[in-house]
């Protein structure tokens, strides 16, 4: 679970950090960006279409209109606090999946596990039909069964148990 848990966090925070660089490369100017792809977008039409002329004059614009929205030179300095908000989103993920496997395991979830193994077997079922067929393991199965048990939800015939 740890290397599961580290290449989501990994993930998470290069995808932060490119967000961020890419931010800071177009200096968040969205709109920029949008004209710059319908420009790309009548630049490839006029390729199909088009004289060499209008195609060399769309290629000049475009790239004038590329040289207006991005900045390189601002996107390298950035790389830095980039990174440091990659680092943060790689720790928050990281933390989030830890804090997540630390609790305890909720009770109204085995519960309803047991109702579920319960209802498809007709009502009543065992202890071993519970360990077996259910990601509880033998401990979980009997505390449930338990708490079950004494909120009157369950009833005990034996080693079977039938809902109430």
């Amino acid at each position: 679970m740890n290397v599961l848990k580290a290449v989501l966090s990994a993930i998470a925070g290069l995808a932060a950090a490119l967000i961020a660089y890419s931010a800071f490369f177009v200096r968040g100017d969205l709109g920029g960006v949008m004209g710059y792809l319908r420009a790309r977008g009548a630049l490839r039409r006029l390729r199909e279409d088009g004289t060499p002329e209008q195609i060399s004059a769309a290629q000049a614009q475009l790239h004038a209109l590329g040289q207006q929205v991005g900045d390189p030179a601002f996107a390298g300095q950035m790389i830095p606090l980039a990174l440091l908000t990659g680092a943060l989103v790689a720790g928050l993920v990281w933390w989030a999946f830890t804090r997540r496997q630390q609790d305890a395991p909720r009770l109204d979830i085995q519960e309803r596990m047991v109702y579920r193994l319960a209802h498809r077997l007709g009502g009543r079922f065992t202890l071993d039909d519970l360990s077996a067929r259910s990601p509880l393991t033998e401990e979980q199965a009997r505390a449930a069964t338990t708490r079950l048990l004494d909120l009157g939800r369950l009833t005990r015939d034996g080693d079977t148990f039938r809902l109430s």
